[in-house]
């Protein structure tokens, strides 16, 4: 996977989306952290979240899934925000939680160039058959929240390996 890191000197910017940044995204963006931190490298990324829409700005994550993340040891702090046109300036990938995310970061791209940064996030779990959607547990009851943590544990680990290769 080629970084062209156009975020900061030799930091590279990884940006996780979703729709409303409350669940499947902030949860990517602690999973990433914290294995960043387990194996030294935070210094090395620059790793936020946000959504494709503003609902939610300023609230953090879902409690549920701020529940679900700290069963696992992480921390869910980051405040929601919506995804702008400058991401694409300051992030190396945007990786989108499902397809319509995907097709509304390709919507706001103004040069191809910046098309090659967007990925779906699930082109990195090495369990995934056909559906690269994670689905938005939100409205499900409380094991599609730990469901998306395993998929998201998955290809942050993928993601990092990939990385770091």
């Amino acid at each position: 996977m080629n970084m062209t890191q156009h975020s900061q000197s030799d930091v590279a910017g990884i940006l996780f989306v979703c729709m409303g940044n409350i669940c499947r995204s902030p949860l990517a963006e602690g999973i990433f952290q914290h294995k960043l931190s387990q194996h030294g490298l935070q210094d090395k990324y620059m790793v936020e979240s946000a959504g494709t829409g503003n609902w939610h700005v300023g609230d953090l994550a879902d409690s549920r899934m701020r529940a679900t993340a700290l069963r696992h040891g992480i921390a869910l702090k980051s405040r929601a925000r919506q995804v702008n046109k400058k991401d694409f300036k300051r992030f190396d990938m945007l990786l989108a939680m499902d397809r319509n995310n995907y097709l509304h970061l390709l919507g706001m791209v103004k040069k191809e160039s910046d098309s090659e940064r967007v990925h779906m996030m699930r082109v990195f779990d090495p369990d995934v058959q056909q559906e690269l959607d994670v689905p938005d547990p939100y409205f499900g009851g409380n094991r599609g929240f730990e469901d998306v943590y395993q998929m998201l544990d998955r290809s942050c680990e993928n993601l990092l390996n990939i990385l770091e290769s």
